[in-house]
């Protein structure tokens, strides 16, 4: 399911959701179970669904996980935060990012955990989602400097987390009408990923709207031949 929503193969997650979502709920393990509907509110917001992702992700939050574990608490209030700045809730992006960050506080280093949580998700992952929510919401700025933040952040074996928020920062720069910047950040990122070529995709449009001429075609040329 995640593969392929990181695949932009959005048809096939929602089909595998169904079948995760059954063996997870047959499996009683609450950590598979906040993992597929953490997933599928991911899923949803790729979609651009905000409603249906804000009800997915509930059903993660929820989990009787996230009252035993605060680091599941705090993973799903900073999806909640990414999902909510689609809506362009100020407010509620600001109030779940502060509840993951205060959980992460909470959040005991030493509890055993699934490595797949704690081999992504820490600092600097709530630095990037905090990105997220503010790119969505338009807040430009804030966006800029929390992926910069992240980046500073991020473990080594994080490559495919640090390109996606690099595009993240040169997506907040250009929405700063910073073209050359975004631009010099663009050309940085490593896009073996098909999830980071999209990304460097939608750049590149909002690059020929907001700075059409020499420079969007310099960008267009060096893209295209990537």
């Amino acid at each position: 399911m995640w593969a392929a929503t990181d695949g932009r193969r959005f048809d096939a997650a929602l089909g595998h959701h169904q079948r995760a979502a059954s063996l997870a709920q047959e499996s009683g393990d609450q950590a598979i179970l906040f993992r597929v509907w953490s997933h599928k509110g991911s899923l949803y917001r790729h979609l651009g669904r905000p409603v249906d992702a804000l009800d997915a992700n509930d059903v993660a939050r929820r989990l009787s996980i996230t009252r035993r574990d605060p680091l599941f608490a705090s993973l799903g209030h900073a999806r909640h935060a990414a999902i909510l700045g689609l809506t362009r809730d100020k407010a509620g992006v600001d109030r779940a990012l502060g509840c993951a960050r205060e959980a992460m506080l909470r959040a005991d280093p030493g509890e055993g955990r699934p490595v797949r949580l704690t081999a992504f998700y820490d600092e600097a992952e709530v630095h990037s989602l905090a990105a997220t929510a503010y790119l969505a919401a338009g807040r430009h700025a804030e966006a800029e400097a929390r992926a910069h933040a992240s980046l500073t952040l991020f473990r080594p074996h994080l490559v495919r987390s640090r390109a996606i928020t690099t595009a993240r920062l040169a997506r907040a720069q250009l929405g700063q009408r910073e073209a050359e910047r975004a631009v010099a950040t663009a050309a940085s990122v490593d896009a073996a990923h098909p999830r980071v070529r999209s990304m460097l995709d939608s750049f590149t449009r909002d690059l020929r709207r907001i700075a059409p001429g020499p420079l969007y075609d310099s960008w267009e040329q060096q893209w295209t031949a990537a």
